[in-house]
């Protein structure tokens, strides 16, 4: 029913640069931390080669993912297909968290439309790309995207960003270095 791919071909990339949505799953290496699964949108997510992805990371309330990278690496996304046929589409990989000034962020962060609020790139070098049936996953028909998060971004400005971030994204839940 599954199929492992060696890398992200044209059709797969097509399907993957369809999707509205995705969620990326980290965790800590103890055993007693929280695991992180985070939903995202917005246009964030790019192919940038055959068995390489990223994503722009913007300013949240949380900085678990970043946090969990940034100890071990290890990292999922996962796409769903809410219309069309199902199907369900895993990227393990090893992430890297890129922050603005990094040379790899500045190389990377025109791939992305302009967000106010973005705090980082999330690169991953993919290990293993794999898809299964989805059957069990609902059809949904999708509306639009949600305007908050860039509404809040644009009230907070530059430096009201940087406040928040440095307040509220030092440190994971569990008290792992964050931004």
């Amino acid at each position: 029913m599954g199929k492992i791919f060696s890398e992200i071909d044209s059709e797969l990339g097509n399907w993957l640069t369809a999707q509205k949505l995705f969620f990326v799953a980290t965790a800590p290496l103890s055993g007693d931390q929280h695991i992180n699964c985070s939903p995202k949108g917005m246009d964030t997510f790019r192919i940038v080669g055959a068995q390489e992805v990223a994503y722009l990371d913007l300013t949240g309330s949380g900085i678990e993912t970043v946090a969990h990278l940034r100890e071990n690496g290890r990292i999922v996304l996962m796409f769903c297909a809410f219309n069309g046929p199902p199907r369900i589409v895993r990227l393990h990989g090893h992430g890297q968290v890129l922050v603005k000034g990094q040379p790899e962020f500045d190389s990377l962060v025109n791939l992305f439309p302009l967000q106010l609020g973005a705090r980082a790139i999330i690169r991953v070098r993919l290990s293993r790309i794999s898809d299964s049936c989805g059957y069990g996953v609902p059809k949904f028909e999708f509306q639009e995207q949600r305007e908050t998060l860039e509404k809040w971004s644009i009230a907070k400005g530059e430096s009201g960003l940087a406040d928040y971030q440095s307040q509220k994204n030092a440190s994971s839940i569990d008290g792992l270095k964050g931004l």
